[in-house]
């Protein structure tokens, strides 16, 4: 029960599939915008499974939608080459490296039950301030263009500083979307030229994906308070970080910290250290949702609620690229589509921004030396270009060294 491949999409195997996103799973360091180069790379320019008109085209499509932009973009690549039975093959193989080595990672912490002032946890803590401080540039640089879209981003920060919380997350991504849309509202009543592209009519899968989703996102809070079940509303705590976040892997941080710290699923410190530690393995980093899972007190195995929580967030992703893909050439053609994503995109950075403040640096940084190891880092990433594996090693390093109380 495959479901149909695009028109124009040269049909492969399995196998292939396989072996092309194993690779790339193990060896796809830097974050989702290096990781779409890695896949321009390996399938446009080696393999020609696509051209680069289709693959600009995919890219744009997981950008548009909510979740883990270069994950997104693995599942319609996969779907694209070898159907349905590909595109899960290619998220298995691609995510199953890096959700290893977090599941791994948390044996290790939840074992060594390190003390919140150990030096080496306390220099991923510091690695992780340095990461989502680069990010926050990256992404204001790109996002934040003009005037306008710089306000929603400052006002959108200062909101969620005042008024922290998973709904207020919600409320100022979908205020920002309505600010875009009404900034480009002049954009919008013009005319716009149609797609040269026509969409394949939408295959009943696609249909059904959607509604799965839509149903899920609605559904799964009732049943969490109807059962009174753990483990259903950690199924829906997951489950709609992966459908709310805008922007890439590192906007999980707030929505995530915001479910499981104040419930009391995750100390403070154990969740920064595992974001700082996701920073150095290769793949998604959605995958720190693994490390977060097998670091519970759940009563059932780390590694099989690592992979329970794995499981919830990436859904909604899955879901959405499965069932968006035949309407897409529709949708990018409108310019109010267009315009709320930017409204959206600009509010993002002011939610990574809150975060920055609360709870990455206000639970990692003590003192000037500290301030210290965190320039140094944000300089090793964003001027020197270092990989942030090795500043994550490097900062764990001189924790452990000269950082330990």
């Amino acid at each position: 029960m495959n479901a149909p491949s695009p028109p124009h999409a040269e049909r492969g195997s399995v196998g292939e599939v396989a072996l092309a996103f194993a690779h790339l799973g193990c060896t796809s360091f830097g974050g989702p915008i290096a990781h779409i180069g890695y896949f321009r790379e390996a399938f446009v320019a080696r393999r020609a499974w696509i051209d680069d008109d289709e693959f600009a085209e995919l890219v744009a499509l997981c950008q548009f939608l909510p979740g883990p932009a270069s994950s997104q973009l693995v599942f319609a690549l996969g779907l694209r080459r070898a159907g349905l039975v590909g595109a899960i093959v290619a998220s298995l193989c691609f995510t199953a490296p890096s959700a290893a080595l977090m599941i791994a990672f948390a044996y290790g912490v939840a074992r060594a039950a390190p003390s919140p002032d150990a030096g080496w946890l306390h220099g991923l803590k510091l690695a992780a301030v340095a990461v989502v401080a680069q990010a926050v540039w990256a992404m204001g640089q790109k996002l934040c263009t003009d005037r306008a879209r710089i306000t929603l981003c400052v006002v959108a920060a200062a909101a969620l500083l005042v008024w922290p919380g998973a709904l207020a997350q919600l409320s100022v991504l979908s205020l920002g979307a309505i600010a875009g849309w009404a900034l480009d509202r002049d954009a919008t009543n013009a005319s716009t030229t149609p797609s040269e592209t026509r969409p394949s009519p939408p295959s009943r899968w696609a249909a059904l994906a959607l509604a799965v989703f839509a149903l899920s996102l609605v559904a799964l809070p009732s049943l969490a308070r109807a059962t009174g079940s753990r483990d259903v509303l950690v199924f829906d705590a997951f489950y709609r970080a992966g459908s709310l976040v805008f922007g890439g892997g590192h906007v999980v941080l707030p929505l995530l910290r915001a479910e499981v710290v104040p419930r009391g699923w995750l100390t403070e410190a154990t969740f920064v250290a595992g974001y700082g530690a996701a920073q150095a393995v290769p793949g998604p980093l959605f995958t720190f949702s693994a490390f977060v899972g097998a670091s519970m007190n759940s009563g059932h195995p780390r590694w099989a609620y690592g992979l329970y929580c794995l499981l919830a967030i990436f859904a909604p992703a899955w879901l959405l690229i499965a069932g968006a893909l035949p309407f897409w050439s529709r949708i990018r053609a409108k310019r109010w589509a267009r315009g709320a994503l930017s409204g959206a995109n600009a509010t993002v950075v002011g939610l990574l921004l809150a975060a920055l403040y609360r709870p990455v640096f206000t639970e990692s940084v003590r003192d000037a030396r500290d301030v210290a190891v965190v320039l140094l880092a944000f300089v090793a990433l964003e001027r020197w270009k270092a990989p942030p594996w090795l500043v994550v090693v490097a900062c764990s390093l001189i924790g452990q060294l000269l950082l330990a109380r």
